[in-house]
């Protein structure tokens, strides 16, 4: 995956994570042809862009916060 088919990717999982349909990583890891872990280390690197994205154990669901 080259940086700015990852930057895309992230682009549309920020997409996924606003519109709050972001429903599994599995899911996600199979339609980018990458890992889970992959899925994770792009929410991070949107958290470091400085994006407030958690996790909600009781939805299993990732958000971005609002203010």
């Amino acid at each position: 995956m080259t940086y700015s088919e990852r930057k895309e990717k992230e682009k549309h999982l920020l997409y996924l994570i606003e519109h709050k349909m972001l429903y599994s990583l599995e899911k996600v890891a199979v339609d980018y042809d990458c890992s889970i872990k992959t899925i994770r280390r792009m929410i991070g690197s949107l958290r470091e862009e400085g994006y407030d994205i958690y996790f909600c154990r009781k939805t299993y669901n990732y958000y971005l916060k609002s203010i």
